[in-house]
C-alpha cells in the first residue's frame, strides 16, 4: 500500500484504534501485596483500568526485594511488569517482562505486553518481533494478532499487513471484544476503499 493510499485509509481506522486501545489496556493484573509470590494467581488474576496510574513505589521496592531474593521466581517479576504497565510507565515494564521471559518463554500474555511496551517506547521492530514470538507459542492468541495489526498499521504503516492479522482475530472468536474491534476496523477499511475510488485489498 502507498503512503497515499495510508493516508487516505488511516483516518478510516483511527476511531476503531481507539476501541481496540481499550481492549489492550483491559483485564489488567490486580495488584495487592498478598499476591506476592503466589506464582499461579499472579498471572491469573485480572481487572479493567483504575483511574489511579501511581505506582505504589513501597509495593514496588517490596516486590524488588523479593525478586532479588528469589531469583527463578516469575512471580515479582510479572507483578513488576504488571504494575509499572499498568501506569503506563512502559520503560520500566520492560526489563521486568524480558525476565519473565528468560523464566518463563511460554509466557504469552507476558509476551504480549512486552511488545505493547516496546511500541509505546518507540522501539517498532522489535514490538513487532515480540508479538510475532508471542504467537509461534499461541497463534490463537486474540490480543497478540489485534496488537500486531495496530503497530503494523500505524507504527509500520502497514496496512495490509494490519488487515491479514484482523482478519485471524475474527476467524478465533468473533464475537469476542477483539473480534468485534477487528470486524469494525476492516469495515471502516473497506468502506473508506469504496468511497475514496482506491481498489479494495
Amino acid at each position: 500500500m502507498t503512503g497515499r493510499e495510508f493516508s487516505v485509509l488511516g483516518v478510516a481506522v483511527l476511531s476503531s484504534v481507539l476501541i481496540m486501545g481499550w481492549i489492550v489496556w483491559s483485564e489488567r493484573p490486580v495488584l495487592t501485596p498478598s499476591t506476592i509470590g503466589d506464582a499461579k494467581s499472579a498471572g491469573d488474576q485480572t481487572s479493567t483500568q483504575t483511574d489511579d496510574a501511581d505506582v505504589d513505589e513501597v509495593y514496588a521496592e517490596t516486590l524488588r526485594d523479593t525478586a532479588e531474593a528469589a531469583p527463578n521466581d516469575v512471580s515479582p517479576r510479572l507483578l513488576l511488569g504488571d504494575l509499572y504497565f499498568t501506569a503506563q510507565r512502559f520503560e520500566a515494564a520492560i526489563p521486568w517482562y524480558e525476565e519473565v521471559l528468560a523464566l518463563s518463554p511460554e509466557n504469552v500474555d507476558a509476551s504480549t505486553k512486552l511488545g505493547v511496551s516496546y511500541y509505546y517506547t518507540g522501539q517498532i521492530e522489535r514490538s513487532v518481533e515480540t508479538f510475532e514470538k508471542s504467537l509461534t507459542v499461541d497463534p490463537t492468541h486474540q490480543r497478540a494478532l489485534l496488537s500486531l495489526g495496530i503497530v503494523k498499521a500505524f507504527g509500520l504503516q502497514d496496512l495490509d499487513g494490519a488487515m491479514v492479522a484482523w482478519e485471524k482475530v475474527i476467524e478465533i472468536e468473533p464475537d469476542s471484544a477483539e473480534g468485534q474491534a477487528a470486524q469494525d476496523s476492516l469495515d471502516r477499511i473497506r468502506a473508506t476503499h469504496e468511497s475514496s475510488g482506491v481498489d479494495k485489498p
